[in-house]
């Protein structure tokens, strides 16, 4: 019995977070990406950030691990 709550536990702590394959709406990239909104809608036009997924007329999402690689080639370039 012990056993299976620490599982749950344990599982409980990834579900906090993204999975790579997950989709993230604009205020989770916005917490990974420190701009505003219209900066990042500009970059997306200008191809400098990952397009988004659109969901609906009004909906969009990114892809995680693609806005994760973002943000690694960004630290990248800055060192």
């Amino acid at each position: 019995m012990q056993t299976n709550q620490k599982r749950e536990v344990a599982n409980d702590s990834h579900e906090n977070q993204p999975r790579p394959d997950s989709l993230l709406r604009l205020p989770h990239v916005l917490a990974r990406v420190p701009i505003g909104r219209s900066t990042l809608w500009g970059w997306v036009r200008e191809g400098r950030f990952p397009k988004p997924i659109k969901l609906g007329p009004m909906t969009s999402c990114w892809i995680a691990s693609e806005v994760d690689a973002w943000v690694a080639e960004a630290r990248s370039k800055s060192s």
